[in-house]
């Protein structure tokens, strides 16, 4: 049984002059015929299916339609139609500061946040060191939540999210946060809470990610679907051609020709960079002293495998 399924979702913000013009006009209009709305649609006939485990990496430009998704899977908005199928507890973390009373310390708000997901205190006690530990908040559990930076409370949110124990976890541009060593720690979770069996759905702009954690991934451009599939390399071969040429595939077939543009792309730019290193080499060899040469050969032979 799948754990999430979209079947043709679509999301329509619905939008007036009602503001500017009041109640009175618009009453006016209303019986006269004459107020517009206007429609926008964030996402059109979305569809695909992850199944317990699954990744999946949703890629797309900024206005694609990816954040809106997240919240009719996170049950944040109704689907105008279409139909969403969720079976299990989700974590999601959509916009890391969401949740948060400012004026409460960090102890404070660990408690608020795991009650908002449907926590018990105790579970929540039994996990508050864990939580605190992982987001490195040891020494600021009794400050309050806003003397915290951006990327503490990130932090703090995050962890919060995957210290405890959801069958589905979203995220939306979040394991980017902190510094180095914390993102790296932030996707060593990531890789442990899906051996676990959980389903996650991660948003990303950094494609790394997506190739490292994802194994389904979906493409959005302009509310419209791409393509959905569990090729990740191929997807994002073809998006980042995508990004270069600005061209939108239409269908799989133009999808892999990208994907193999893009490669063979990748290919000359290696080939010319190893004949820029051969060049500066040779001139090391040329003009400069035999130490500096030697060195600058053996690293040369070294980067290419020699």
């Amino acid at each position: 049984m799948a754990i999430i399924k979209a079947d043709k979702v679509s999301i329509c913000y619905m939008t007036g002059d009602f503001k500017d013009i009041g109640i009175k006009e618009y009453v006016m209009r209303r019986l006269k015929g004459n107020y517009h709305v206007k429609q926008f649609w964030a996402d059109k006939d979305i569809s695909f299916s992850l199944e317990k485990g699954d990744m999946l990496g949703i890629i797309g430009t900024n206005g694609a339609g990816k954040s809106t998704l997240l919240k009719a899977v996170s049950g944040v908005m109704v689907p105008t139609s279409g139909k969403m199928e969720i079976h299990g507890s989700i974590a999601a973390l959509l916009e890391l500061a969401s949740g948060f009373d400012q004026d409460l310390t960090v102890r404070e708000n660990t408690y608020l946040r795991g009650a908002m997901l449907g926590y018990t205190r105790k579970f929540m006690d039994e996990k508050y060191e864990d939580i605190i530990a992982f987001a490195e908040l040891d020494d600021f559990q009794e400050r309050p939540f806003k003397h915290l930076s951006s990327g503490m409370k990130s932090r703090l949110a995050f962890s919060i999210a995957c210290l405890v124990n959801p069958d589905i976890l979203i995220l939306d541009e979040v394991l980017s946060v902190g510094d180095g060593a914390f993102r790296k720690k932030s996707g060593d979770k990531m890789r442990q809470i899906l051996a676990s069996g959980v389903t996650g759905i991660l948003v990303s702009h950094s494609l790394g990610q997506v190739r490292e954690l994802c194994n389904k991934i979906l493409w959005l451009d302009h509310g419209k679907q791409v393509g959905f599939g569990s090729d990740v390399k191929l997807f994002c071969d073809a998006y980042e051609e995508f990004l270069i040429s600005k061209k939108l595939p239409s269908g799989s077939t133009l999808i892999k020709e990208m994907a193999d543009k893009y490669r063979e792309r990748k290919r000359k730019e290696a080939e010319e960079k190893k004949k820029t290193e051969a060049a500066r080499l040779l001139d090391i060899l040329k003009a400069g002293p035999k130490e500096a040469a030697r060195k600058a050969a053996e690293e040369y032979l070294k980067e290419n495998g020699k």
